[in-house]
């Protein structure tokens, strides 16, 4: 059946001389694999350079409920990004969190409030202008709401630890738990102050940045299970230096 929806693309392997196998988060049917086919013709009916990470697009879609693979009819822009393709530091951002949303959006029915984050915050980073190095911070702090693993915030102003475990504070350091040194837990409560819309207000310096960066990313791996390394991480951090 051809329906209608928008889609967040994250990523692609190349399937015959000719086409690709996408992977898109839509708005209707959540993470979903299309093929598409003849894109890496020269004289393609898509335009191959739509499918960049983070990119925002109306789809056309032939879906079957239940198929491992959907077929994509036709493909155009939501959003024309002004930034995002052609800033090393907002396109390093993309590629490192279309990575990082490949690993944990993994249900195949919609979720329209997280599409709704992901599709405001991706709008977001293409026009901000300050605080673009903290932009992957809030990002994952906010998202972790969606995933069902937000942090509590209950005593966060008293307590000295975050218990990347239970998701909670304390004021001792826990014991066979693992969790975050006074520094970063300090830089972590600053997230609960500001929205995406005011991530210049957030005060890291690089190790700062880094630090928070890497528990961040622990914390993920303890609620969402995921599997390897982020291998956009590197090129990142050399971006971010």
């Amino acid at each position: 059946m051809l329906e209608k929806t928008r889609g967040i693309y994250l990523h692609h392997i190349n399937y015959s001389e000719t086409s690709i196998i996408a992977r898109i988060y839509t708005e209707r049917f959540g993470i979903q694999s299309y093929l598409i086919n003849g894109v890496r013709k020269r004289k393609s009916t898509f335009k191959k350079n739509l499918f960049q990470p983070l990119f925002l697009l109306d789809l056309e879609v032939y879906y079957r409920p239940g198929r491992d693979l959907q077929r994509l009819k036709e493909a155009r822009l939501t959003v024309p990004f002004e930034h995002l393709p052609f800033d090393i530091v907002k396109s390093s951002l993309a590629i490192f969190l279309s990575e990082l949303l490949l690993k944990c959006l993994k249900e195949e029915e919609a979720n329209e409030e997280l599409f709704d984050f992901l599709f405001h915050a991706i709008a977001l980073l293409d026009l901000k202008k300050d605080g673009i190095a903290n932009f992957h911070l809030a990002f994952l702090f906010h998202l972790s709401r969606f995933l069902g693993f937000s942090p509590q915030a209950s005593n966060h102003h008293q307590t000295q630890f975050f218990n990347l475990n239970t998701a909670s504070f304390s004021a001792s350091e826990p014991q066979y738990h693992q969790f975050m040194d006074a520094e970063t837990t300090a830089s972590f409560k600053q997230l609960f102050q500001f929205d995406l819309g005011k991530i210049e207000l957030l005060s890291f310096n690089n190790r700062q940045r880094a630090n928070l960066l890497a528990q961040l990313l622990k914390y993920y791996q303890i609620h969402m299970d995921l599997a390897g390394d982020f291998k956009s991480l590197a090129v990142l951090k050399e971006v971010l230096s």
